[in-house]
């Protein structure tokens, strides 16, 4: 019996959005509420991790 690798590509999440969400809040509460060039940076890097990790809605039929 032969076996057939999938040569789809999936992303691989290493953190649940949680995480990453825990992460956001705590960049906010260090920043006082006004974030830096780099702090805004960060968040952006964080939010589109977030995306990634966040269960994806099912589809209406």
């Amino acid at each position: 019996m032969l076996h057939s690798m999938s040569t789809s590509v999936e992303a691989v999440t290493e953190r649940s959005a949680a995480e990453v969400n825990e992460e956001i809040r705590a960049l906010w509460r260090r920043s006082g509420g006004t974030l830096t060039t780099e702090q805004r940076e960060e968040y952006q890097r964080l939010v589109l991790e977030w995306a990634a990790a966040a269960p994806q809605p099912a589809q209406a039929a």
